[in-house]
C-alpha cells in the first residue's frame, strides 16, 4: 500500500457538497469529490471525461489538524437580459472556511498509478484550487508518500496545524479522522453525496458513499514559535 499526504491549509476554503443557487454553503471538511476534482484537474481532464471516476477507487481519509472558522461573504450578483440592461438584482450567501488545516491520505495498492497521481499533483496541468477557484492552494501541499495505509499514514504523522494554533494545546490534542467506510470497520457510517459521477456542467451528478469517523490522540511536539501574521497557513 502506498499512501499520498496533502496539507489543504489556505487562508480560505470551501468544500460545499449540497449548495443550491444562492446559497453557496461549505462542509466543515474537505468531500472525496473535491479532492477528486483536484486529482483531475492536475491529470487535465476535462469535465467530460470519465477517467475522474477512476479516482474513487482511492482509499480516502481526511484528518482535521485546524477546524477554522466559518465565514460568511455578502455577495451581490446581476443578471441581464439580451439588450445589455440589468435584468434582476440578487443578493448570494457564500460560507467559506478561513484559517482552517487538512491533512489528506490518498491511497492505492497501484504504486505505478500512484506515481502518476504524485507526478500530476507536482505538475499539474490545470490550476487545482481549494474548493472554489477564489480559493489557491497552499504552495506547500505535498507532505510526501508512505508505505503504509491512510489510516496509519494519519495516526502517525505529526501535528499540522499552525504555531499559533498549536500553543492552545500543551499536553494534547483530539483530531478527528473521517475516513471512507470501509477502513473503519468498528466505525459509525454515515452516508454522504459524495461519490462523483460526473463534472459536467450539463449534468453534474454524485452518488453516495459511507463514511467513518476516528477520533486520534496526539501530543504537541516542538516549540510553536513565534507569533506570525502570515502563519495561518
Amino acid at each position: 500500500m502506498k499512501t499520498i499526504l496533502l496539507r489543504l491549509a489556505g487562508p480560505l476554503q470551501s468544500w460545499g457538497t449540497s449548495s443550491r443557487f444562492e446559497n453557496r454553503s461549505t462542509d466543515r471538511y474537505p468531500s472525496k469529490s473535491a479532492v477528486v476534482g483536484m486529482l483531475a484537474a492536475s491529470f487535465g481532464y476535462r469535465r467530460d471525461d470519465m477517467r475522474t471516476a477512476k479516482f474513487d477507487l482511492l482509499d480516502f481519509a481526511v484528518r482535521v489538524d485546524q477546524p477554522g472558522e466559518l465565514l460568511s461573504d455578502y455577495h451581490v450578483a446581476q443578471r441581464f437580459k439580451p439588450n445589455g440592461t440589468v435584468d434582476q438584482v440578487y443578493v448570494t450567501n457564500r460560507y467559506y472556511l478561513q484559517d482552517a488545516v487538512f491533512v489528506i491520505a490518498l491511497g492505492s495498492d497501484d504504486e505505478e498509478w500512484m506515481a502518476e497521481i504524485e507526478n500530476a499533483l507536482k505538475h499539474p496541468y490545470f490550476q487545482p484550487f481549494l474548493g472554489r477557484r477564489s480559493n489557491p492552494l497552499n504552495a506547500d501541499f505535498f507532505l510526501g508518500t508512505e508505505n503504509k495505509d491512510v489510516i496509519t499514514s494519519l495516526e502517525e504523522l505529526p501535528w499540522q496545524a499552525a504555531a499559533w494554533y498549536r500553543r492552545r494545546y500543551r499536553d494534547k490534542v483530539v483530531l478527528p479522522i473521517y475516513a471512507d467506510a470501509h477502513l473503519l470497520a468498528d466505525s459509525p457510517r454515515q452516508m454522504v453525496r459524495d461519490r462523483v459521477i460526473s463534472f459536467s456542467q450539463r449534468e453534474r451528478l454524485h452518488g453516495y458513499r459511507a463514511v467513518g469517523r476516528k477520533d486520534i490522540e496526539l501530543r504537541p511536539v516542538g516549540d510553536a514559535g513565534d507569533h506570525d501574521a502570515f502563519g495561518a497557513f
